[in-house]
């Protein structure tokens, strides 16, 4: 007659749950972690379509001698193009630098200075700003000023 020895069958509940736990404390660092790479990645992505729009700026003034007329298509550009709703990370708009709530397709807007804000709908993010005379600056959250009141530069 054979004896069956209970304990080698399977694993314990105490081993199971040793696991899990070491599984919970990885899922918690990682997880952050990898929030917050796709938040960098995003405000990179930003950065990189703020400059993309600089560039096209400069030349549709080295043809027209200004500004006015300019307009980023969709209007306003949003990262990830073609996102819509909750999935938008970034909005990017641009605005005449003199007046900033004129567009620069506006006929009262002067038309000699831009100004580019890209907000983000991430409030742990940053959003920036990008004027025509250099100003660089760079906040957290959904708001900031076109002015750069209480921003950082960028």
């Amino acid at each position: 007659m054979k004896k069956y020895n209970h304990r080698t069958r399977g694993f314990t509940l105490i081993e199971i749950m040793v696991v899990v736990v070491i599984v919970a404390i990885f899922a918690a660092i990682a997880i952050p972690s990898y929030q917050n790479y796709i938040r960098r990645a995003a405000a990179s992505e930003a950065q990189q379509q703020v400059q993309q729009i600089v560039t096209l700026l400069e030349r549709s003034k080295s043809r027209n001698f200004n500004y006015l007329g300019f307009a980023t298509t969709p209007n306003p550009l949003v990262i990830p193009v073609g996102a819509s709703g909750t999935s938008i990370k970034y909005r990017i708009i641009v605005r005449d630098g003199d007046n900033t709530a004129l567009a620069l397709t506006s006929s009262s807007a002067a038309g000699q200075s831009y100004v580019i804000q890209a907000s983000s709908s991430d409030i742990k993010n940053d959003s920036f700003i990008l004027r025509s005379n250099g100003l660089r600056c760079k906040k957290q959250g959904s708001t900031i000023d076109f002015d750069c009141v209480g921003a950082d530069p960028w």
